[in-house]
C-alpha cells in the first residue's frame, strides 16, 4: 500500500504506485532504503526534501513549490544504463508538453541530466543504479527535481547561482497540479524505458538509437562552444551531437573528435 502523509496534505485515493511522503532527506535515499518495499514504476515523492542530491555529489536545492520525486525502474540490461538520464529528459520534456501547451517547442534537454528553457534550468535528474539479483539486470531509481511552482528570491536563493533556475509559472499561468505531473511523468519514463530495452536480430541493444532522432532535435548544446569539466581538466570544444552510447561528442580545436561519457558542461 502507499505511504501518504496527513490527509489535509494529499489529494484522496492515491494510486497504488505512489508513495507520498511527508518529508525526507532525498527521495532516492528514501527508495534505496526501502528497495525491498518497491516494484518497478512505483513513485516516491515529497514536497520537502531536506538534503537533495544532484549529479557528482553536488547539492540540489528543493524550495517550496519545486517537485522532488524518484521513480523506480526494474529490469534494466547494463546497456541501457548509459542512455537511462537523457531517456528521462525526454520524459519530463513529454510530460511538461502534456499538461503546459505554452511550453511546446521551447523546452531543451542539457546533456547528460538537464531540461531547458531559454537556456535556464527547469528541471535536473539523478539516476542511481544497483546491480539486480544475479539475473544479469539492474534496478535504477531515477530521480527528478522539477521547479513547478517556485519563488526563488523568497526562498532565499539566487536563481543564477543554482543553474540559472525558472520554474513553471514563469512561462505559463496554467501550472498543473503534483499527481498530474507524477503520473505523465511516469507513463513516459516507462514508456521510454521500455524503448530503451529494444534489441536488433543479433540482439545488440539499438534502443538508445532510436531516441537519437528526438534527443537530437532537443539538444541544447550542438553546435555550442562549451568547457567539459573532468575530476582532472577542463577541456575546451563545440559540442556536435550525441552519439549511440549516449556519449556527448566534442570537437576539439584541433578538430579532433572525443566522446565522453560523464562531465560537467560549462558555457558563457
Amino acid at each position: 500500500m502507499p505511504l501518504s502523509a496527513s490527509a489535509d496534505r494529499t489529494p484522496e485515493n492515491l494510486p497504488e504506485w505512489l508513495h507520498w511522503v511527508e518529508t525526507c532527506p532525498s527521495t532516492n535515499t528514501w527508495a534505496s532504503d526501502r528497495a525491498s518495499e518497491l516494484q518497478h514504476g512505483d513513485v516516491v515523492f515529497t514536497r520537502l526534501q531536506t538534503v537533495g542530491r544532484g549529479q557528482q555529489g553536488r547539492i540540489w536545492y528543493a524550495p517550496t513549490g519545486v517537485l522532488t520525486a524518484s521513480f523506480v525502474c526494474d529490469r534494466l540490461h547494463p546497456s541501457q544504463l548509459p542512455g537511462l538520464s537523457l531517456a528521462a529528459a525526454l520524459a519530463v520534456i513529454y510530460a511538461i508538453e502534456d499538461l503546459v501547451p505554452d511550453s511546446r517547442g521551447m523546452l531543451r534537454q542539457k546533456w547528460p541530466n538537464d531540461v531547458l528553457i531559454d537556456d535556464r534550468k527547469l528541471a535536473g535528474i539523478l539516476c542511481e543504479a544497483n546491480s539486480g539479483s544475479g539475473s544479469g539486470s539492474a534496478r535504477a531509481i531515477v530521480g527528478v527535481g522539477l521547479n513547478r511552482c517556485v519563488d526563488f528570491a523568497e526562498a532565499g536563493l539566487d536563481a543564477k547561482a543554482i543553474g540559472n533556475a525558472i520554474a513553471l509559472q514563469s512561462i505559463s499561468s496554467i501550472v498543473p497540479d503534483e499527481l498530474s505531473l507524477l503520473e505523465r511523468l511516469r507513463h513516459y519514463l516507462l514508456e521510454l524505458i521500455s524503448l530503451l530495452s529494444r534489441v536488433d536480430s543479433t540482439g545488440k541493444n539499438v534502443g538508445l538509437a532510436l531516441l537519437l532522432p528526438e534527443l537530437r532535435r532537443r539538444d541544447a548544446l550542438r553546435d555550442r562552444a562549451i568547457v567539459l569539466e573532468l575530476p582532472s581538466e577542463a577541456i575546451a570544444g563545440v559540442a556536435i551531437g550525441i552519439d549511440e552510447s549516449g556519449r556527448l561528442l566534442l570537437r576539439l580545436p584541433d578538430n579532433q573528435i572525443r566522446a565522453f561519457t560523464s562531465g560537467r558542461v560549462r558555457w558563457n
